[in-house]
């Protein structure tokens, strides 16, 4: 299934997490990687992954949310784009 980047967040250990989301909101994908190795491997608009990879979102507002923002990627974005 098709996910699209929904949220990059930074913390304090140099670490960014990515979190990826269906269209529809309904699945999400999270990992974590140190901001060292990003540097070297570009982060893309959207990745592929099994349905059995990506968690269920059972959070209404995180649902429409994720919904909302993987939307707008779709629509502006390709797949492959670095952003």
């Amino acid at each position: 299934m098709r996910l699209w980047l929904v949220s990059r967040e930074y913390d304090t250990r140099q670490t960014v997490t990515l979190t990826y989301a269906s269209v529809d909101g309904r699945r999400s994908y999270t990992r974590q990687a140190s901001i060292e190795l990003l540097q070297r491997k570009s982060i893309t608009a959207a990745i592929d992954r099994d349905e059995d990879d990506a968690e269920r979102v059972d959070d209404d507002e995180r649902r429409e949310r994720y919904a909302a923002e993987a939307e707008r990627m779709a629509a502006d974005h390709d797949p492959d784009d670095e952003i």
